[in-house]
């Protein structure tokens, strides 16, 4: 039974980013893995262009996820402190001060999948990455993430990504155990020594031999998206984004749906997708790239395929975790916003590779087109 805590009768532990997570954190539910509601102390010193404000107008023009009236409350009763004191709500913040937000963390969901150890040597670890779970702590992410899963399941800790993959995607994934293994990586990854494969299964029929997308990626971080970017013939004006190229196979096609490896030579946001989408033949599943003109090569994908494992019903759960009275997701466990049918976009690395070492991961289930 979830149960509702009085501000005063709290005994609130605070979490910071030092504290490790653990086993016992996690909450399994409808092919879900949730994180059991935490309290957690948010930290950030003061910019100079927020310098001036109120406690409360910063927090309302800078953190739009609550609304004022919270931000009121919570610099009232002590949720929000400045260099550790409360102060009142018409405080002028100074440049550099130490300002803490104290809540009641709901992450979002991801799938149940495991994190696969495909190999566990003295100074590298690699796993299969499960789509859905992001790598690192980023946004509201920070124990359902691949790291956070290894050292509260594994013990596995510290941990040092080698390459990113995004939240979606899934398939290997390299993790150095130390900093200098790490920096190894980093120079050949620098160096250009490193050769990076993925697997797509694309809309249509897929062309028989090489294509090469030789295309500018011009990323958009405010609507997190990525546009393919070329010449037109005898135009002069620069081209926008940084310059980009992947090399595509055709592995295998049913006529509706292709297998391609795809060697991504330059590494930018999205490269893949958008280089796919660009040539005509997005993945299947892309909901974000999916072009609305691909003469009905993609046909309609069954719901089985698109959300499987997936629940409609408000995500609720019967576990026992406590309802924070100033808490604005509870009594949900899902956080406000979170899309519930979000699916596992169908691109996985397969193999990174440089002189001396190789790593590889199994296909996915989706890689068969029988």
């Amino acid at each position: 039974m979830k149960r509702k805590l009085e501000e005063e009768d709290m005994e609130i532990v605070w979490q910071t980013p030092a504290n490790p997570p653990h086993r016992l954190d996690y909450i399994f539910r409808n092919g879900r893995r949730h994180v059991r509601p935490y309290y957690f102390e948010f930290i950030a010193h003061v910019k100079n262009r927020w310098a001036g404000k109120t406690i409360v107008d910063l927090f309302t023009d800078e953190f739009k996820g609550r609304s004022h009236d919270y931000y009121v409350s919570a610099v009232k009763c002590g949720r929000i402190r400045v260099d550790g004191e409360m102060v009142p709500v018409s405080y002028i913040v100074k440049t550099s001060e130490k300002i803490s937000h104290f809540l009641h963390r709901h992450e979002p969901p991801v799938l149940t999948s495991d994190v696969l150890i495909l190999q566990k040597e003295p100074d590298v670890v690699t796993v299969c990455k499960p789509a859905s779970i992001p790598v690192h702590p980023c946004g509201q992410y920070r124990k359902n993430t691949v790291v956070g899963i290894l050292e509260a399941e594994h013990g596995l800790a510290p941990l040092f990504p080698v390459h990113r993959l995004d939240r979606l995607v899934s398939g290997l994934l390299i993790l150095a155990r130390s900093a200098s293994k790490a920096d190894f990586f980093r120079q050949q990854i620098e160096g250009g020594m490193i050769k990076k494969q993925y697997i797509a299964r694309v809309a249509g029929e897929f062309p028989e031999q090489e294509q090469v997308v030789d295309a500018n990626i011009n990323h958009n971080a405010r609507e997190q998206r990525s546009t393919a970017e070329v010449g037109a013939c005898g135009d002069t004006t620069p081209i926008k984004g940084k310059t980009a190229c992947t090399k595509f196979t055709r592995l295998s096609t049913n006529g509706v749906h292709s297998l391609v490896l795809c060697e991504p030579v330059t590494g930018r946001t999205h490269q893949i997708r958008v280089h796919l989408q660009h040539a005509g033949y997005p993945i299947a599943n892309d909901l974000l790239y999916l072009s609305k003109h691909v003469n009905d090569r993609s046909a309609s994908i069954p719901a089985s395929d698109f959300c499987e494992n997936l629940s409609t019903e408000h995500v609720d759960s019967n576990e026992d975790f406590s309802i924070d009275p100033m808490c604005t997701n509870c009594p949900d466990l899902v956080p406000k916003g979170y899309n519930v049918h979000e699916e596992a976009l169908w691109l996985h690395c397969v193999r990174y590779s440089a002189p001396g070492w190789t790593y590889e991961c199994p296909y996915p289930d989706w890689a068969s087109l029988s």
